[in-house]
């Protein structure tokens, strides 16, 4: 059930690599530059032997690219999900917060995010560093400190402790112990899978405009 926006103030926590985007950008730059078997990584995360954090620090590792390069090899290859840009106007008109909490990695995000002229949108992501013996992931929370996991958790509580109504945005299975502690869900992808099977009220989208005319009913 939504809660109403007039009583508290309200914050979108929107995930990015397939949620955002319509596929996983940081899969696509794997797969072109790793330098090892990181889809056995990936293997591993999805078997629950190591968390997401975990992976994507290990299989980043891999790539010895410059940062340049990569964004050079994903320019003009990556698709946003359509509505958006209507979802960011809603927002602004309405007074919601939204913000970009992914997995992904920090470089790639605000590129993109840049040149889809969005460049405003607060993103708390995977911070880089591009060394010559491999990239160098790490994940740091709201208080600022190192977090190996529970990195979109750790943001849910954070916004909620100050007050936030949150509504989760989200597509995949690292999104699911943050969205289960949000007010209200909207899924897709193997999220809405999980939402369906804790019975977990939430809203299905295939697009942004559907967040759109689902949050102004509120």
């Amino acid at each position: 059930m939504m809660h109403s926006t007039r009583a508290r103030k309200t914050l979108i926590q929107c995930d990015f690599d397939g949620t955002i985007t319509e596929k996983d950008v940081s899969f696509t730059l794997l797969d072109t530059f790793a330098d090892g078997d990181w889809r056995q990584l990936l293997s591993e995360y999805k078997e629950g032997k190591i968390s997401v954090g975990c992976f994507n620090t290990k299989a980043f590792a891999m790539v010895k690219a410059d940062r340049q390069t990569l964004l050079e090899a994903i320019e003009g290859q990556v698709k946003v999900r359509a509505g958006f840009h209507e979802l960011v106007v809603y927002c602004r008109r309405k007074g919601f917060r939204l913000v970009i909490v992914s997995n992904g990695l920090d470089f790639y995000i605000k590129a993109i995010l840049s040149d889809i002229g969005m460049e405003d949108i607060p993103v708390f992501a995977a911070q880089t560093r591009f060394l010559p013996e491999g990239m160098q992931v790490q994940y740091v929370g709201p208080d600022g400190r190192h977090l190996p996991d529970g990195f979109k958790e750790a943001y849910v509580s954070s916004f909620l402790r100050r007050g936030y109504q949150v509504v989760y945005v989200g597509n995949g299975p690292s999104d699911f112990p943050a969205a289960k502690r949000c007010h209200h869900i909207f899924a897709t992808g193997e999220l809405l899978g999980y939402c369906k099977k804790a019975n977990l009220n939430c809203n299905a989208f295939a697009d942004f405009n559907d967040i759109v005319r689902a949050l102004a009913v509120w």
